[in-house]
């Protein structure tokens, strides 16, 4: 690791007026800093910070400096996010990293983090020796010909399947944004991942009223039970009246280059009976537009299959 000022602004205001890199739980900006894959030479801690709360009283509101392990653990935050923080890293890891940071994480591609490798992400130009090598845990949907690294943030996959939003806060005031807006295709751009802006900062996240999204989970695949990303995985809600579904909201991560909303499978659901006939029927959709690499093309029949296992975990042994 380089030498580094550190150092902790009393106020937003002064954390936005400094420049430097943001340092909040420090899970992933301090592992690519010992990697030199990130060679900051100011670092803010904003830990301080009055962008803290969690706020249910109408829909969602989280402030980006919470913990996950809070939000996972707190009444009334949907069973969708709250898996999908359960599922992510380590309980050490997740009461340390904050819910800003996880969604602002870095790929976890291997060519990302050695820089002794070519990396458009990290080196712009420089190409992506995943599209022709070791590429079993890359994307098959919303890649290039300049990137195929996946997306890694659980958290953001369950977010965007339900329509959440992120307060921005700068020197000149605050915007909104959509999250599945927030987040890059890669393009002929990969290196720019996001749509934060020089100078902007994460406040808080905020997820609409959804009543019917009690009935909500997040399926997520992977070799092993626990401290692995996904090779794929899926958000899911369901507005099931009579046994019939009158809305839904689907998404998917591990597959895709952003956090994936899958509104042609949405589209198939609704008005559907909820019998496995219609969420295999739905899940056909699911892989549309994929290109498979050479050693990932298993991900377009697992993400099929993945929907469906949502959808049956949703619906089977409950009175419909």
């Amino acid at each position: 690791m380089r030498p580094f000022e550190l150092t902790a602004p009393p106020t937003v205001e002064a954390a936005l007026a400094s420049p430097g890199t943001f340092l909040a739980g420090g899970t992933t900006l301090v592992d690519l800093m010992k990697l030199n894959v990130l060679k900051p030479q100011q670092v803010l801690d904003i830990n301080e910070l009055p962008l803290r709360g969690i706020d249910t009283s109408d829909g969602l509101r989280i402030g980006a400096l919470e913990r996950m392990s809070d939000v996972a653990e707190h009444a009334g935050v949907y069973p969708a996010i709250s898996r999908a923080l359960l599922q992510s890293a380590s309980q050490q890891l997740r009461n340390m990293a904050s819910i800003g940071g996880n969604l602002l994480q870095r790929t976890r591609c291997t060519y990302f983090r050695d820089v002794a490798t070519p990396c458009n992400r990290r080196e712009p130009g420089s190409g992506c020796p995943a599209i022709s090598g070791a590429n079993r845990m890359h994307a098959v949907l919303g890649t290039s010909d300049s990137c195929v690294a996946t997306h890694a943030s659980d958290l953001a996959v369950a977010l965007v399947a339900l329509d959440a939003e992120l307060r921005l806060v700068s020197a000149t005031g605050s915007r909104t944004v959509k999250l599945a807006d927030f987040y890059r295709l890669p393009g002929e751009t990969p290196e720019v991942e996001t749509d934060l802006r020089p100078g902007e900062l994460i406040g808080e996240v905020l997820v609409p009223r959804l009543d019917w999204a009690a009935r909500s989970t997040y399926v997520k695949v992977r070799d092993r039970q626990s401290y692995e990303f996904a090779l794929c995985s899926v958000a899911v809600a369901l507005d099931v009246q009579d046994s019939r579904i009158v809305d839904a909201r689907v998404a998917a991560g591990g597959v895709a280059t952003v956090p994936w909303r899958l509104p042609a499978v949405e589209d198939a659901l609704r008005g559907a009976p909820a019998t496995l006939a219609s969420f295999e029927d739905a899940a056909s959709v699911a892989a549309d537009g994929a290109r498979p690499l050479s050693g990932n093309g298993f991900k377009v029949s697992l993400l099929k299959r993945t929907v469906v296992r949502a959808l049956l975990e949703l619906t089977e042994g409950s009175r419909l």
